[in-house]
């Protein structure tokens, strides 16, 4: 008798048919659009170039006082960095805070004395979302032309784009908690601070000291694309020797690159360790 059983159709193998038409056809589309050609790196004229290129990064540059300019210039771009994330942070955390519903003590009296906490609210979030709209690379390009080529233009595009992102995290993570809690608290009167500390706070913490670090982390390598723009730092110096065809310079900042990278996954790692 089983085997006489047939399986059943699939009722919706017409959508996951077209679906999937769908997206290859965006995919190719996109391919055309950038005029992806991989064949090029096998031209000729593309290995002769690139074998030019890497035969200049041997040997590495070793002179001490070259060293000695990767060490600082690796210690910029942590602190650029640091600094940017903390300064993100610092903002991040209120705007999240004012931009929350689940804080809101006005959802859970008259609908409309709350016109003006919803007007502030939506602006809040129209200030997260312009943040992180624009790429910290256009922050950079933009300050090092305001306030001159330095360390202090990566740490403001770092601040302003990690700013909206960690915001919109820190919000979503919010509004993710169970709310029973908090109206408990406002109903009986707790301000939104109170509430905060109390009711959300302790749920929320982990999550959000875990997307610090992880944005932390990420920020290191912002850091060193920025340097290319003017805003200090190791990718600074990269940029300088790339442009001087000095390619043991650059073979030795990119082992630095790669080995802040994998410290910083280290350090993160073990931060995460001890949330848990």
């Amino acid at each position: 008798m089983t085997d006489n059983v047939k399986p059943m159709p699939d009722p919706a193998w017409h959508e996951r048919l077209f679906s999937t038409w769908l997206l290859i056809a965006v995919i190719i589309a996109c391919l055309y659009v950038t005029e992806f050609k991989p064949w090029a790196l096998v031209d000729e004229t593309s290995l002769r170039a690139a074998r030019q290129f890497l035969s200049s990064f041997f040997p590495p540059a070793h002179d001490a006082e070259f060293l000695k300019l990767i060490v600082v210039s690796t210690w910029q771009t942590i602190a650029v960095a640091t600094a940017g994330v903390t300064i993100a942070l610092i903002f991040a955390v209120p705007l999240a805070l004012i931009a929350t519903r689940t804080l809101s003590i006005s959802r859970i009296g008259n609908p409309r004395v709350a016109r003006i906490p919803n007007f502030i609210r939506n602006a809040t979030r129209g200030v997260l979302i312009v943040l992180r709209s624009v790429p910290e690379l256009a922050w950079g390009l933009l300050f090092v032309r305001a306030i001159g080529l330095g360390d202090t233009a990566g740490v403001l595009a770092i601040a302003l784009t990690y700013c909206g992102m960690m915001g919109k995290v820190f919000l979503e993570i919010m509004e993710s908690q169970d709310a029973r809690s908090a109206d408990a608290l406002l109903i009986n009167g707790a301000s939104r601070s109170q509430t905060f500390l109390y009711a959300t706070l302790p749920s929320c913490l982990p999550e959000m000291v875990s997307y610090t670090v992880f944005r932390w982390e990420c920020a290191i390598r912002s850091s060193v694309i920025l340097g290319f723009v003017g805003a200090g730092g190791l990718g600074q110096q990269m940029d300088l020797s790339m442009r001087m065809l000095a390619g043991g310079q650059v073979a030795t900042m990119l082992i630095a690159f790669v080995a802040l990278v994998w410290l910083a996954d280290v350090v993160s790692k073990q931060l995460r360790a001890l949330l848990d």
